[in-house]
């Protein structure tokens, strides 16, 4: 067979994801205070950039005098801030033909931000639990069973209540709960759904790879001495060395007490809404939020000097250049991200309305896509938008995304949004008889009287949601 040489021509179409677009989408889910800190670090990194309320922005105003660079001025600072006049004002205007970028992410017309949800959110641990129990080949008795137990896992990872209480409040065998029970503690993070602290640590001691006796005999018989720190007496006891012991202690303070802190999040978030909701008169207006946000614009020196009026070098007119296009490119990414926020929270009135009306227990049930195709716009720029964005109502100060809600069946046909459903089940527990809580069974119960269809599981996530502790953890006996 005789092998040939030939050449071929091939057009295809791909998607690159410039640097200008990696940032537009960076500064979509950034938050209010983010985005701030981003557009200052920019404005000191970048000199053709300037603020127009700084003092900066007022000295070079006056290297130009004339009526259309001041009127030019003005149409640029008032485009960046407000939303309603992007289709008024040409960006192209800013740079001439031969400064326009070589890539370009598609048509002037297209959303700059419809690519997929590039959002990572932190999983709680009993969602982490949950998902492996999913993956864990149980069946469907089993899965019960496992979240069960998972549900009543604390904070530290612990289940502190007794089996006997659980299955009694749970209305299942103790022996079905503690035959599942080694295989919750197989689950990550290791030490999990130990009911003390000495099961949490052999539990750990097991998952090392290396001989584990002597860690499970000092764990069982010798916790006592390890916390006073007596090593010469466990030594003594288990006559070993005394450095031996010393070693295998080291590996035992490495150990995790409390498994499950590495899902609590103790960051201290400060919320400053980033657009406003009024009521006037039968109506809701939205209004952006600009206190505090940088007014950008280009300097008028710089763009000068392109003109040929300052320093003529190639080495200079190109680094001007490419700060330009990165200038333009920020102006009109943070245009963008505030004309979407404008217009999503704009479409979350039209369709929340009871919730704005009459209060949280109104509040419909709503997805990204009934936002998404409101708007024209892809469910990821909705979900990006949303992320982190809060908006200042009549009712109180509420992320985007709470107003984002699955839909729990009802009898009648209808459906109810689960934030409704979580109030339902803070007021049960609110009118509970101390001496004698309300299970998650019970709750369950209670909502299909009042024709609401929920799995015990689903009540016990809500609960967990809620912050409120398990029946038994909330039994007054006196």
């Amino acid at each position: 067979m005789a092998v040939g040489m030939k050449q071929s021509m091939n057009l295809s179409q791909t998607l690159r994801m410039t640097p200008q677009l990696q940032q537009a989408i960076k500064l979509l889910q950034l938050s209010r205070m983010e985005l701030e800190t981003a557009v200052r670090k920019e404005l000191e990194e970048n000199p053709v950039l300037e603020d127009v309320d700084g003092p900066d922005g007022d000295t070079n105003a006056e290297v130009s005098k004339t009526e259309t660079n001041t009127h030019e001025e003005n149409v640029e600072a008032q485009a960046a801030q407000d939303p309603q006049k992007q289709d008024e004002f040409d960006w192209e205007s800013y740079l001439d033909t031969q400064y326009k970028p070589t890539q370009s992410s598609g048509s002037g017309n297209e959303e700059i931000m419809n690519y997929e949800n590039m959002i990572s959110t932190t999983a709680t641990l009993f969602d982490h639990m949950m998902w492996q129990i999913r993956n864990s080949g149980f069946n469907e008795e089993e899965q019960n069973l496992a979240g069960i137990l998972v549900s009543y896992i604390d904070d530290d990872g612990y289940i502190k209540v007794p089996m006997e209480q659980i299955a009694e409040d749970e209305g299942v065998s103790k022996e079905d709960l503690e035959s599942v029970l080694p295989f919750v503690q197989e689950f990550d993070p290791p030490g999990i759904g130990a009911r003390d602290l000495q099961e949490c640590l052999l539990i750990q001691a097991k998952h090392m790879e290396e001989d584990t006796r002597d860690f499970v005999t000092l764990i069982t018989n010798h916790l006592k001495d390890l916390e006073k720190k007596n090593y010469e007496g466990i030594a003594k006891a288990m006559n070993r060395d005394l450095e031996e012991i010393v070693e295998m202690t080291k590996i035992i303070y490495t150990m995790d007490p409390k498994p499950g802190r590495q899902f609590l999040s103790n960051d201290t978030q400060y919320v400053s809404p980033d657009v406003y909701v009024y009521k006037v008169g039968d109506e809701y207006m939205v209004s952006l939020n600009e206190d505090g946000m940088p007014r950008l614009r280009i300097s008028n020196f710089y763009k000068n000097v392109l003109q040929g009026k300052g320093a003529k070098g190639d080495t200079t007119q190109e680094y001007i250049q490419d700060k330009l296009r990165a200038a333009v490119w920020l102006i009109k990414s943070i245009h963008q991200r505030q004309r979407t926020i404008y217009k999503v929270t704009e479409s979350i009135v039209k369709h929340q309305r009871d919730f704005f009306e009459k209060g949280p227990g109104f509040i419909k049930p709503m997805i990204l896509r009934d936002i998404a195709n409101d708007i024209g716009m892809h469910e990821s720029t909705v979900s990006r938008v949303t992320t982190a964005k809060y908006v200042h109502t009549p009712r109180g100060i509420f992320e985007l995304k709470y107003f984002f809600n699955s839909g729990i069946n009802t009898d009648d046909g209808d459906a109810l949004a689960s934030e409704s459903v979580k109030l339902k089940i803070k007021t049960l527990v609110g009118a509970e008889d101390p001496k004698n809580p309300l299970s998650d069974q019970k709750i369950v119960d209670l909502l299909k009287k009042d024709g609401i269809q929920i799995a015990r599981r689903t009540v016990a996530k809500y609960r967990d949601v809620l912050k409120i502790l398990p029946s038994s953890k909330r039994k007054k006996y006196f």
